[in-house]
């Protein structure tokens, strides 16, 4: 089994040439600009994960890995433009550099060409690779839409804050975990719990950047701390502060929301701790990680077979044991 260093300098070596048509440059050149921006390429490389757990990885795993990178990185244009977002990975993002009518063009040149890459793959598993990735591609747009919904809801409940995540993030991650194990020959069984093992995974990390988004460490995390805070994004810590917030902790909370005071962070920051949000998150992920380790457990290949996803979810979550 390879580790997830050895897959990603594979897959790099794969994707590292230009991806589109020189001409028109004007669009073909942004689309480019925000592959070469960096990132973990952490879906990707889980399709040849989720592929060599079952068998030797395939050719066509790697076009159902550059598929996914594209889709990846066509929602991340489109979601910075709906953010009005001025820097990606510390770079102006492609509405900036190029102009938002570009950027939206490059976007959707990028998620046709990922299409083109899925169209070759072999024909005994291309139409449940083709089905999946449709779906989870809708599941990724509903998932930002109801995100954005939230901004003007009043009350958000955590069961509704796990589905907007679900969707938004974790299917993604689940999904390319199942294509792999397509590729690879898995069983249905075996498919469901490792994109089961995914989306957990995903909820997880998720919750674990809520709270690192307010109590982490900023050299660590690399991120201003309080951003959230800052947006009044609905966050898990934020939905259950105002759950169980006495009234007037409430009140003081919803009050912050509405101001831009300066010290608004702090502020917010301490009615979190009176309420234990930072526990309450924390135990929340642990309960999505252990869900998703149960789900790999029974995935029916041998426990070696199985390290290297294991020490990727530790790595994303930052656990040492």
């Amino acid at each position: 089994m390879h580790s997830f260093s050895e897959l990603s300098i594979l897959f790099e070596s794969n994707f590292s040439n230009r991806q589109f048509p020189e001409q028109p440059a004007t669009l073909y050149d942004a689309a480019q600009y925000i592959l070469t921006i960096g990132g973990k390429r952490v879906r990707p490389i889980v399709v040849l994960m989720g592929n060599e757990l079952f068998g030797e990885i395939h050719k066509d795993a790697f076009q159902v890995a550059k598929a996914i990178e594209l889709f990846h990185n066509f929602s991340l244009i489109h979601d910075d433009i709906m953010d009005k977002a001025p820097l990606r990975r510390g770079m102006e993002t492609v509405h900036i550099k190029h102009g938002e009518s570009t950027a939206l063009l490059a976007g959707d040149a990028m998620l046709v060409v990922a299409y083109e890459q899925l169209i070759g793959i072999d024909s005994k598993y291309s139409n449940q690779v083709l089905t999946l990735f449709s779906k989870t591609a809708k599941e990724v747009c509903e998932g930002q839409q109801i995100d954005m919904d939230f901004e003007k809801m009043d009350n958000v409940s955590l069961d509704q804050y796990i589905e907007m995540i679900a969707l938004k993030t974790s299917v993604l991650l689940a999904a390319s975990l199942q294509m792999g194990s397509i590729i690879g020959g898995a069983n249905e069984n075996d498919q469901q719990h490792i994109y089961q093992f995914g989306k957990n995974l995903g909820i997880a990390f998720q919750l674990q950047d809520d709270y690192l988004d307010a109590f982490g460490d900023p050299e660590k995390f690399g991120k201003q701390i309080g951003g959230d805070i800052i947006a009044n994004k609905k966050t898990c810590l934020l939905i259950r502060a105002l759950e169980v917030s006495n009234p007037s902790q409430k009140i003081d909370l919803i009050s912050l929301l509405q101001t831009n005071d300066d010290k608004k962070v702090e502020k917010v920051l301490d009615i979190f701790r009176a309420c234990e949000v930072g526990e309450f998150t924390h135990t929340l992920k642990e309960k999505y990680f252990d869900s998703a380790m149960n789900h790999l457990d029974q995935i029916e290949v041998n426990k070696e077979s199985k390290s290297q996803l294991l020490a990727l979810a530790k790595y994303l979550l930052m656990r040492d044991s």
